[in-house]
C-alpha cells in the first residue's frame, strides 16, 4: 500500500517536473532532496504545499507565492486559465462564430507581470481574443475595461490588500453580468474544470499563443478617468486650495488618481513620496492594508507637515478608500461605516435633487446607517450578503458599500468597488465644505443629525483560541441567551434556517431592545469568527458609549464560553 508521503512525493515530483519558474522548481526539489535524506522538516512543509489547492471562490484565487496546488505560481495561474477558458467556451458562447474576448491586467506585486501574460497568452490559445491592458494598473481600470471593450470576461492579477508574500487572480464576467466579479455557483463551475484540467494536463500541454495577445487602447485609462469624472460631476474647487495628502500604499494608484484629480480641475494634493512608487515589498508598512494599525503612519507625519485637512489612501490595487482627519493635534482614520455614510449621503441628496430614483445598497455586516440615509431621501435600499460582488450587482444602484472600505459612486462606469472615484468625490466634499468654513466631521453630524447618531466595531476570534475548541456561534445556538449585558434581544435570525432572500449560511444576527444589532458570521477566507457590532442614538456620543457597553459584553461573553 502506498504510504501519505509516498503519494505526496509523487505529486510533488510531477509538480516540479514541469514547473516552467526556475525559482519555485528549485525550491521544491530542494524539499524533495531533504525529504529524502530523511528531514521530517521538509516531509512536513511538502504534506502542507500538497495537501490540496487553493479554493476558486471570493472572486477568484489568492495565496503565497509558494510552489504546489496551494501557491501563487506559475504552474496554478496556467491550470487556473485553462478551467476559465473552458468555461468561457462552454457558457459563454451564445453568437455562432462569435470570438471571446477577454482582458488581462496586473498590479505590481511580486510576479504580477508574469501571470498576467501567461494568462493573457493561453486565453488566446484556447482562440479567445486576449487584450493585455499596457501597464500595472488598479483593480477599477480592468473592471472598467470590461464594459469599456465590451469584453466576455476580465482577470485581474492582485492580491489587494494581502501581505507581500501573496498574489491573486479576480475574474470578472462581461454581458449580462455588466464587469462584475463572478459569484456562486459560477465559481464551483470553474473550480471543476480547474481540477480536470490539473489531473490531465501538464503545463507544457496547456495551449497558448503570446503572438495573438492584442494590447488594449494606448487612452484606456485616459477613458477610464474621463468616464469616472464625468460621473462623479464635481463641481468646480473654490478658492483657497485645500492641503489634501496622498498615499498610493506602494501599489498602483498613484498615477491614475493623479490623472483622475487634474481632470476634473483640483489642485495636487500632497504625496506620500516613500510610498508612492510601487513596491511589491511594501518596505514602510507591517501590512499593506489602510485598515490595519500603523499603516497611515508616514500619510500622518506627511499631513502634519503639510497641515493637512485630509488623507487620502488606497491599497496597493486602489479599490478600497480610506479616509483620516485631523482632530486635536493628530489625525483620526475614520471607520469604513463613517465613509459609507459620508459617500452614501452625499449621492442620495444628488439622486434627490435631480430626481433620480434607485437603490442604496451595502452588505449585512455593514452600519444600517445607509438605509436610513436611503429613506430619509425617499430612495430604496437592500442589505446584500458580504461580498461586494453581491453589492455591486443590485439593480438600479446609486451607491453601494462594505464596510471593509469598499465603495461604488459610479455604478455606470464599473461594477465594483473603485477607491479612485470615490477618493475623488471625498476630495469633491471636503472642497465644497471648505468654501463653507466646514469639514468632514461636520459633514458628519449633518448626517447624524438627519437620521441619528451611529457607531460600529468588530471582534475578531481565532477559532483555535476557544478553549473547547467549539465556534461560537454554535455554542450561541445552543445556550440562546436572552441578553447581551443589559441589553434583552428582541429577535434572533439564524441564516442557517433561512432568511429571507438570503441563501441558508453560517450567520447569526441578533437585534436587541435598544436599536442595537450584533452579527457573528466566519471569515471567508481565514479560520477566524468575526462579530460585528452596530449601535445607535440621538447623537453620536451617546451610540459610542452603547457600543463601548455592548462590546464589553459580547467580550465577557465570549470568556465564558471558550
Amino acid at each position: 500500500m502506498t504510504s501519505h508521503m509516498e503519494t505526496t512525493v509523487a505529486a510533488a515530483t510531477q509538480w516540479h517536473d514541469q514547473d516552467p519558474d526556475a525559482q519555485t522548481q528549485a525550491e521544491l526539489g530542494a524539499l524533495l532532496e531533504s525529504q529524502a535524506a530523511g528531514n521530517l522538516e521538509a516531509a512536513a512543509t511538502l504534506s502542507e504545499l500538497f495537501g490540496g489547492r487553493l479554493a476558486f471562490g471570493t472572486a477568484g484565487i489568492r495565496g503565497p507565492l509558494q510552489p504546489g496546488p496551494r501557491g501563487m505560481n506559475r504552474v496554478v495561474i496556467g491550470q487556473t486559465t485553462a478551467g476559465l477558458a473552458q468555461y468561457l467556451l462552454e457558457h459563454r458562447s451564445t453568437e455562432s462564430g462569435k470570438t471571446l474576448r477577454v482582458v488581462v491586467g496586473c498590479d505590481a506585486r511580486t510576479n504580477s507581470d508574469i501571470f498576467a501574460a501567461d494568462t493573457a497568452a493561453i486565453m488566446a490559445g484556447y482562440g479567445l481574443e486576449a487584450i493585455a491592458l499596457p501597464e500595472k494598473l488598479p483593480t477599477p481600470v480592468l473592471a472598467f475595461a470590461v464594459r469599456y471593450l465590451n469584453a466576455d470576461a476580465g482577470v485581474m492579477v492582485t492580491a489587494s490588500h494581502n501581505p507581500p508574500q501573496d498574489n491573486g487572480y479576480k475574474v470578472y464576467l462581461g454581458g449580462a453580468d455588466e464587469g462584475s466579479q463572478i459569484i456562486p455557483p459560477v465559481d464551483s463551475d470553474i473550480e471543476k474544470l480547474i481540477a480536470g484540467v490539473a489531473h490531465s494536463i501538464s503545463w507544457a500541454d496547456i495551449p497558448r499563443s503570446p503572438e495573438a495577445v492584442i494590447p488594449a487602447p494606448e487612452d484606456i485609462v485616459a477613458q477610464y478617468v474621463a468616464a469616472t469624472v464625468a460621473s462623479v460631476a464635481p463641481e468646480a474647487p473654490q478658492d483657497p486650495p485645500l492641503s489634501v495628502v496622498y498615499t498610493a500604499m506602494h501599489g498602483v494608484g498613484a498615477g491614475t488618481f493623479f490623472e483622475t484629480v487634474e481632470a476634473a480641475g483640483f489642485p495636487s494634493v500632497h504625496p506620500v513620496t516613500e510610498q508612492t512608487e510601487p513596491d511589491a515589498a511594501f518596505p514602510t508598512v507591517a501590512f499593506p492594508n489602510p485598515e490595519e494599525d500603523g499603516a497611515l503612519n508616514l500619510s500622518i507625519a506627511t499631513a502634519k507637515k503639510h497641515d493637512a485637512a485630509l488623507i487620502i489612501a488606497h491599497d496597493p490595487d486602489a479599490d478600497r478608500l480610506a479616509l483620516a482627519l485631523p482632530r486635536g493635534g493628530d489625525y483620526i482614520p475614520l471607520t469604513g461605516n463613517q465613509v459609507g455614510a459620508i459617500l452614501g449621503w452625499h449621492c442620495a441628496k444628488r439622486a434627490h435633487k435631480t430626481g433620480v430614483t434607485g437603490m442604496l445598497a451595502n452588505s449585512l455586516v455593514s452600519s444600517p446607517v445607509l438605509g436610513k440615509i436611503a429613506k430619509h431621501f425617499g430612495l430604496e435600499h437592500e442589505e446584500t450578503l458580504t461580498g461586494f460582488k453581491y453589492v455591486s450587482r443590485v439593480p438600479d444602484l446609486i451607491f453601494g458599500f462594505e464596510e471593509a472600505l469598499g465603495y461604488l459612486v459610479t455604478p455606470d462606469v464599473v461594477r465594483d468597488k473603485d477607491g479612485v472615484s470615490a477618493g475623488l468625490m471625498a476630495l469633491e466634499i471636503a472642497y465644497s465644505l471648505a468654501a463653507e468654513k466646514r469639514t468632514l466631521w461636520d459633514y458628519l453630524a449633518t448626517i447624524e443629525e438627519s437620521v441619528g447618531g451611529f457607531a460600529s466595531s468588530q471582534i475578531t476570534i481565532k477559532l483555535g483560541d476557544q478553549g473547547n475548541n467549539t465556534p461560537l456561534a454554535e455554542q450561541l445556538r445552543s445556550t440562546q441567551p436572552g441578553a447581551f449585558g443589559t441589553r434583552a434581544i428582541t429577535q434572533v435570525d439564524d441564516f442557517l434556517q433561512g432568511v429571507g432572500k438570503f441563501p441558508r449560511e453560517d450567520i447569526l444576527r441578533y437585534y436587541l431592545d435598544d436599536g442595537s444589532r450584533v452579527i457573528i458570521r466566519p471569515s471567508g477566507t481565514e479560520p477566524k469568527l468575526k462579530i460585528y457590532l452596530d449601535t445607535q442614538g440621538d447623537t453620536r456620543r451617546e451610540a459610542e458609549t452603547s457600543l463601548t457597553d455592548l462590546e464589553s459584553a459580547l467580550r465577557s461573553l465570549v470568556d465564558s464560553l471558550s
